[in-house]
Order: structure tokens, then C-alpha cells, then sequence
């Protein structure tokens, strides 16, 4: 039985320690002042707050008086974890429960005189006040990311900003260390896009990106079924928290199995919480830890938390994807139209280049004047007219058709090609010095092949406009690490100081005939993709454009093992 004024004095404790965290939001700062008030109440030489985390053979120390005390963190693990550690008498312990589940201790020490029982059960009372004003700060920081969030999707933020800030807000509150990612599934398709990654074991970025992962049939029900699967790896495989056959799901999403850093790299626990709408699975969250058992069903509670605000940023991605396309369709008939002002030239060139030939050797074989010589020389003129006419009617007709835009690889150099065919024989006709540098055996890259056509066709038709007889335009392609970099500069007009800013602003041109839609579609195509895209000019020294676009990711297929 507790003495009362013991009792009284322990009243006063919690009154003060309870006062204080009410007033903070702060989980650090409230576990120091509870070690601390703790500390003068026990009479104690030395405290520490310890966590033991999945993964970790002893606890880790957060906060501790003195701050360079040893403790024996083996033994303060084997309390977390219930394995019943041996009675001693100059340590007490009580528990902390964080997150649903046993997550740290308060420890205190001191040699005379030795701790006894009512000590421990008035610290597990202290430390149950602690535990439920943390939760309650878990809580809270809870309901202010999804706030966050929920403003940002009111402030129409782009998807893809969108979806790094669920991704970040999910780390903030279940602190994996491995990864998360946003995965959307194409309508009509079978197959989940990675459109977003979060990596913490590693401050490298993503390179997953437009990663495809395919979904079979019987891959189908447990995606449909919404339900949240927990996953633990045991050995190479991979075993789910309820017992259900569902392991296939995570063989689908374990893309890092070959990663490097001495395998550091591989998930060893998986959250994955589908995203259903109205009109089926439309994505899926993964959240993944290096460790078994690091991701509890606390975590998943709080991935269901964010699934509505998911799927509402891929349903906006539609929607933005959508306006985009139609934002293309219309640049891409305004660049036709252009075009065909300005090829119907080059065509009328090469053809009244034949005629006349075709007119004079048609009276040499009437009059009987065949000269082998001269018939060879005409017919390679009249072949290379054919060519040039192939060339930019071929070209216009690629841009005509363009590509399907789900397509998410593209090749550089054809699409260079195709672009060149049209403009290369225009440029020259006007006296512009065309130099391309390229190199064989480029990567494919994580955009479209249509796409890549339309970036193309507009930095390489401000160039041939910027510039007149006399001027450069370079073409330069070079390989970078996992990226490649196309730089295209002119040496013609230049962009003047005022307007450089401005030049990605959506309608606004310089052009008395342009639609101020080019640079702004042309970013906004590499933004998608994870590419770059910089202007730099200077009045009367010409425009220099540089585009990044990243490598393609391969297309992975799990089998079933």
C-alpha cells in the first residue's frame, strides 16, 4: 500500500507532467521532459527513453540524463519486447506504447536505494499518461498532413507535385526506411505506371520511374477487393499478414530484388493499399521497409487514411492529361498548317527542279540525242528532288498520324530524323548552316515517341525562324547517366531580356502568326517524365535549348515462383 503523502507527492507529479503535455505538439521534447521530471521524482542518478526497433537486435537510446551514460540496451530491448529480462534492483522500467504497439521504455537508475515495486507501478502509471499524449500528437500531425493535402488539392496543384506530397506526408507519419510509391493503373489497361517514388534508404532518385508492371487475372481479385494486404518477407519469398494466397502481389512489386548496396536495397516489409473507384482499380500505395516487421497494422490504418486523397490526385492526372492532350492536338495542327506554308516551297523547288529536266529528256529521246552521260547526271537531280519530296512528305505524315500517347518509351534518333526530314532542305534553302552531332546505339527513353516528334518539331522551328542566311543551327545529342541531353542552339536573333521569362507562360508569343503554346507543352511534356528543359539566349548571339530526358525503365514481368 502507497503512503499517502507518497501518493499525494505522485499526484503533483502527473498534475505537472500532464500540464506540460498538453501545452507541447512535440513527441521529442515531451519524452525529455517526462525523463527529466522523472528523474527528480524517483531521486534517480541517471534516466534514459529507449526504442527498440523491427530489425534491431538491441534498443537505441532517444534521450538520456546524463547524455554520455552507458546503458544495457540488450536488456532494455528484452523489456519492449516482453521477453521477460532478469530483476534488478538498481533499474526500473516501465513501457511506452507508440503507433498501437510496444515502442520504447523509460529507464531509470540508481544505486541506493534500490528501486521496489510500487516504484514500477507508479512509473507504468506515468508512462501511460506519456503513451496516450504522444498518440494523441500522432494523431494530430496526422489530421494536419491529410489538411495539407486536402489544401493543396483545392489550390489545383499539379498531380505530380500532388502525389510527392502524399507520398512525403506518409513518411513523415509512418517513418519507413525503405520507400513508398504511387503506382496508377491506365484505364482499358492491364498494367500499373509508377509515377511516383520516395526512396529513404538512399538520397539517390528515383530510377523507377514509368516503370510497367503487368496484372493477370489472378492478380485481379485481391487488387479489386480494396482490402490493405501487409506483407513480411520470409527468406526469398514473401508471406502475407493474414494468411491469404495473395503473395503474388508483392513478388509484382518487390522491383528492387536485384538492387545493389549489398542488397540494402530489398524490402523486407510491404504495405499495399489499392486505389478503387467508381470505375475499377485506378492505382495503388505501396509503403516498404528494409526490415520484417518494421510496418505494423498501425501503419496500414494510417495508409487508409490517404487513399481517398490518392486517388483523387490520379483522377485529377486524368483530367490534366486529358486537357494536355487536347493542348497537343491543337499545337500539333498549328505546327501542320506552318508547315505546310513553309515545305510547300521546298516541294515546289524540287519539283520545278525535275520538270525541266523531265521536259528536256523527253525531247532528246523524240529528236534522237541520247547522251548516257548527261541522261545519268539529269536522273540523279530528278532522284534526289524524289528524295527531298519523300523526305518531307514522309516526315509530315509521321506528325500527322503521331502516336499513342499511353506509349512511354521513344527513341531519340528517329525522332530527330523524322523532325529533320521535314525542316533540314527548308533550312538550307535559306542559307542556314545545319550541323547535327549525334552518336549510334542511344538507350530508349521514358517518353513517347510522338511526344519526343512534337518537342523536336518546336525547338527546331524556333530555331529555323530565329535564324536567317549566314546563321547555325546545332543539333547535339550526348548520353549522360541514365538520362540523355539534346541541346539545340541557333546563332540567329536571339530572345530579347524582357520576354526570356515569359517564354514558357502558356499564349504568349512574339510570332504574328504563333499560338504561344510551343515552349509551354514542350516543358510540360519533359515535366511529366522527369526531363529538363532550359533556355538561355542573348539578342543578336542567338538561343541555346537544353533538354534532359531520362532512360526508359525496363518493363518487368513476375512470374509466379
Amino acid at each position: 500500500m502507497l503512503a499517502p503523502l507518497r501518493e499525494l507527492e505522485f499526484l503533483k507529479f502527473l498534475e505537472t507532467l500532464g500540464q506540460y503535455l498538453r501545452s507541447t505538439r512535440d513527441p521529442r521534447k515531451a519524452l525529455a521532459f517526462a525523463l527529466r521530471e522523472g528523474r527528480a521524482f524517483f531521486q534517480a542518478d541517471s534516466g534514459c527513453i529507449a526504442v527498440a526497433e523491427a530489425g534491431e537486435a538491441d534498443a537505441r537510446v532517444v534521450v538520456a540524463l546524463p547524455r554520455d551514460d552507458d546503458w544495457d540496451l540488450a536488456h532494455i530491448a528484452r523489456f519492449i519486447r516482453h521477453t521477460r529480462p532478469p530483476v534488478r534492483s538498481d533499474v526500473v522500467l516501465a513501457p511506452i506504447r507508440r503507433r498501437g504497439a510496444a515502442w520504447g521504455a523509460l529507464a531509470f537508475r540508481r544505486q541506493s536505494p534500490p528501486f521496489d515495486h510500487d516504484d514500477g507501478r507508479l512509473m507504468a502509471r506515468a508512462t501511460a499518461v506519456v503513451s496516450d499524449a504522444i498518440q494523441a500528437m500522432d494523431r494530430e500531425r496526422m489530421l494536419e498532413v491529410r489538411d495539407r493535402i486536402d489544401r493543396r488539392i483545392m489550390e489545383l496543384l499539379h498531380p505530380k507535385d500532388l502525389f510527392y506530397q502524399i507520398l512525403d506526408g506518409l513518411r513523415s507519419l509512418t517513418h519507413y526506411d525503405h520507400s513508398s510509391a504511387l503506382f496508377i493503373r491506365e484505364r482499358g489497361e492491364d498494367t500499373l505506371r509508377l509515377v511516383a517514388e520516395q526512396i529513404a534508404w538512399t538520397k539517390a532518385r528515383s530510377r523507377h520511374i514509368g516503370l510497367t508492371l503487368p496484372i493477370d487475372a489472378e492478380l485481379e481479385p485481391a487488387l479489386a477487393s480494396a482490402e490493405i494486404y501487409g506483407f513480411d518477407r520470409h527468406g526469398d519469398g514473401w508471406q502475407a499478414w493474414t494468411g491469404k494466397p495473395v503473395a503474388r502481389l508483392a513478388e509484382l512489386l518487390d522491383y528492387n530484388r536485384d538492387g545493389h548496396d549489398g542488397g540494402h536495397a530489398r524490402e523486407a516489409s510491404m504495405l499495399c493499399a489499392p486505389l478503387v473507384a467508381r470505375d475499377g482499380v485506378i492505382g495503388l500505395l505501396k509503403v516498404a521497409s528494409r526490415h520484417p516487421g518494421r510496418l505494423t497494422p498501425f501503419d496500414a490504418e494510417l495508409i487508409d487514411r490517404f487513399r481517398s486523397q490518392a486517388a483523387v490526385a490520379i483522377q485529377n492526372l486524368t483530367r490534366t492529361e486529358s486537357l494536355q492532350a487536347r493542348m497537343l492536338t491543337a499545337e500539333r495542327k498549328h505546327a501542320m498548317a506552318d508547315l505546310a506554308r513553309t515545305v510547300s516551297h521546298d516541294v515546289n523547288n524540287a519539283l520545278g527542279a525535275m520538270l525541266p529536266l523531265i521536259q528536256q529528256m523527253q525531247a532528246d529521246l523524240q529528236g534522237g540525242r541520247m547522251d548516257r552521260a548527261v541522261y545519268l547526271e539529269d536522273l540523279d537531280q530528278v532522284q534526289k528532288s524524289v528524295q527531298a519530296c519523300r523526305r518531307i512528305f514522309g516526315g509530315m505524315l509521321s506528325f500527322a498520324r503521331g502516336g499513342a500517347r499511353r506509349s512511354h518509351h521513344g527513341e531519340v534518333s528517329p525522332a530527330l530524323e523524322t523532325t529533320l526530314a521535314v525542316l533540314k532542305d527548308g533550312m538550307q534553302r535559306r542559307g542556314i548552316d545545319l550541323v547535327v552531332e549525334t552518336v549510334d546505339d542511344l538507350p530508349p527513353v521514358a517518353c513517347g515517341q510522338s511526344d519526343l516528334e512534337q518537342v523536336f518539331l518546336n525547338l527546331l522551328t524556333n530555331a529555323r525562324e530565329a535564324s536567317s542566311q549566314g546563321d547555325q543551327v546545332t543539333v547535339r545529342v550526348e548520353p549522360q547517366e541514365e538520362r540523355i541531353a539534346i541541346m539545340i542552339a541557333d546563332s540567329g536573333c536571339g530572345i530579347a531580356p524582357e520576354d526570356l521569362p515569359r517564354v514558357f507562360e502558356p499564349f504568349f508569343t512574339t510570332k504574328a502568326s504563333g499560338n504561344g503554346l510551343g515552349l509551354s507543352i514542350c516543358r510540360s511534356i519533359l515535366w511529366e517524365i522527369g526531363g529538363t528543359l532550359n533556355v538561355q539566349s542573348e539578342v543578336r548571339k542567338g538561343t541555346r535549348v537544353l533538354v534532359t530526358v531520362p532512360w526508359a525503365p525496363a518493363t518487368y514481368a513476375r512470374a509466379t515462383p
